[in-house]
């Protein structure tokens, strides 16, 4: 069997608020944080922090309810959803079939073609391909 070439892997940790949450990863472990979206009240709502290659991504719940309804209606048992850089989502939607969506495949604003899944744990997991520019 050939399975679908994955080349990323990013974990996304939904929380209250990602302020308390960056000096961990920026004074104490040396990442950089590369991409910071304010929410209504001036506090992040969305942070992405890298260092050699690894990324880790915060969002908190109330982005996750206003971007995505139907995941943040879901019990939040579990914090974690996996982000899934992929080669071929088309491979990767047939390798999921029969699994159902929590989203389906939908192009993003920030230029990916995505959809989400519940991996048997309960964590979400996100497969996304970046489109080609123009299309």
């Amino acid at each position: 069997m050939l399975y679908p070439a994955i080349t990323r892997l990013t974990p996304v940790l939904f929380v209250d608020r990602i302020a308390p949450c960056l000096p961990f990863w920026v004074e104490r472990l040396g990442f950089s944080n590369v991409a910071e979206v304010p929410g209504p009240d001036g506090q992040p709502q969305f942070a992405m922090l890298v260092k050699d290659g690894i990324e880790v991504m915060y969002q908190t719940w109330a982005a996750l309810a206003e971007e995505l309804p139907a995941v943040a209606a879901l019990p939040r048992g579990h914090a974690t959803s996996l982000f899934l850089e992929v080669v071929d989502i088309a491979q990767v939607d047939q390798a999921m079939t029969g699994i159902p969506r929590v989203v389906d495949r939908h192009q993003t604003f920030y230029g990916m073609d995505e959809f989400t899944v519940r991996e048997p744990g309960g964590a979400l997991v996100t497969f996304a391909m970046r489109v080609p520019e123009g299309q």
